[in-house]
């Protein structure tokens, strides 16, 4: 006769709620430990490899970790790493005393990127039409992105139901009508469990379910979602026929990793690409030129598209508001029109810069509450425009 365990099994503690509304993992105690082995943790996932890898040579300029503001904010508390990278050329490259260069680290919304690349390729291959709305692609949506184009949830340019708020409440799940916050997202996305008595449900439910809200953006300012990212991987594996997954091992391929690229997969096994990505700083930077050289992966075939790179950082998108004001939100990155990059919950960014094929990327785990400063992500926007100035 089979056992009956129900009276004594527990719910996952790393993956259970506090009452501050965070996952065990992503408390501010134990954030700094769940951001490098978040790929243990997430109830599914992939994991990818590159068949060949771009080596890298160590060719520091000193100048570089001479400015006042790398010392600073690699000597800070929150600091994990950073690599400066030129070509093939390592320029600079520090790591904190808790960290090494064989460490993954959530890349966070930096994985939104990937989408990048993909669409570029669409694009280029003529199997996507940016201007068309989102419903061509996905018929089944909801009232939240319905008349909304394709363009429009690429550019963070979608008013909905959904915030990215992270002190929004988690239980109950809202009824009809009322906003989702980013703790059912992270539902979603298998990094927590869902309430009590209620059942799981992925990212492309998340993003289906959403109501217009009846509003409107005149001025064109960038209303960041999340759902937006992994609802445009659903329309990108619509519209080319091709699993997404097999759209990431391009990437990974174009890229030219030397360590795995872990992603989060949701219920349904679909890849997290609005967060659920890890990796190495070193292979960030790696992943980083691929911008850098407009897309061209390591084989000198076309990973992304050149003319889709020019087209994002070409005074396009939304704009943003606030500390980082005259940067905008173009085809899922971040832009001044010079670099272009995307930055990550919790401390992290990447940028890119295809006029001198350089990359930074940049780890660190902001430690208070919800790890929310945007502040100290525009400090760390600054000081990789003077670092790119140096190269």
């Amino acid at each position: 006769m089979a056992s009956d365990f129900s009276d004594v099994l527990i719910r996952n503690p790393d993956l259970e709620v506090d009452a501050d509304n965070l996952g065990a993992w992503n408390t501010a105690e134990r954030r700094r430990w769940g951001f490098r082995n978040l790929h243990r943790l997430h109830r599914h996932g992939l994991t990818l490899r590159s068949s060949r890898v771009l080596p890298l040579r160590t060719r520091i300029d000193r100048r570089i970790g001479d400015m006042a503001e790398v010392r600073r904010l690699t000597g800070s508390t929150v600091f994990c790493a950073m690599v400066a990278a030129v070509g093939r050329d390592v320029a600079f490259e520090a790591y904190a005393p808790d960290f090494g260069p064989d460490i993954p680290h959530s890349m966070q919304s930096i994985t939104k990127t990937n989408l990048n690349l993909i669409y570029g390729r669409l694009v280029a291959q003529g199997l996507v039409d940016l201007d068309k709305p989102v419903e061509r692609y996905i018929p089944e949506v909801g009232s939240g992105y319905r008349g909304r184009t394709v363009q429009q949830a690429l550019d963070m340019n979608v008013m909905n139901t959904f915030d990215e708020d992270y002190a929004a409440p988690y239980d109950p799940p809202p009824g009809p009508g009322e906003r989702w916050g980013y703790g059912q997202e992270e539902v979603a996305m298998n990094w927590r469990l869902p309430p009590k008595g209620y059942a799981p449900y992925g990212v492309r439910e998340l993003a289906r379910g959403l109501e217009h809200d009846g509003t409107a953006n005149p001025d064109n300012l960038t209303h960041y979602k999340s759902a937006n990212t992994d609802l445009c991987g659903w329309i990108a594996e619509r519209a080319s026929g091709r699993d997404l997954k097999h759209h990431l091992v391009d990437n990974v391929e174009g890229a030219g990793l030397e360590g795995c690229f872990h992603i989060s997969l949701d219920c349904d096994f679909v890849p997290v690409v609005s967060g659920g990505g890890l990796m190495t700083a070193r292979d960030m930077a790696r992943y980083g030129l691929v911008f850098a050289r407009h897309g061209l992966g390591v084989d000198g075939k076309p990973v992304g598209d050149a003319a889709f790179v020019e087209t994002t950082r070409g005074g396009r998108g939304t704009f943003l508001e606030g500390p980082r004001q005259g940067q905008r939100y173009s085809n899922q990155m971040f832009t001044n029109g010079a670099w272009i990059g995307h930055g990550g919950y919790g401390g992290q960014f990447l940028m890119a810069d295809p006029d001198k094929e350089a990359a930074i990327a940049f780890f660190s785990v902001i430690e208070t509450g919800h790890a929310d400063d945007d502040s100290y992500l525009s400090e760390v926007i600054a000081m990789g425009q003077e670092v790119l100035a140096r190269l």
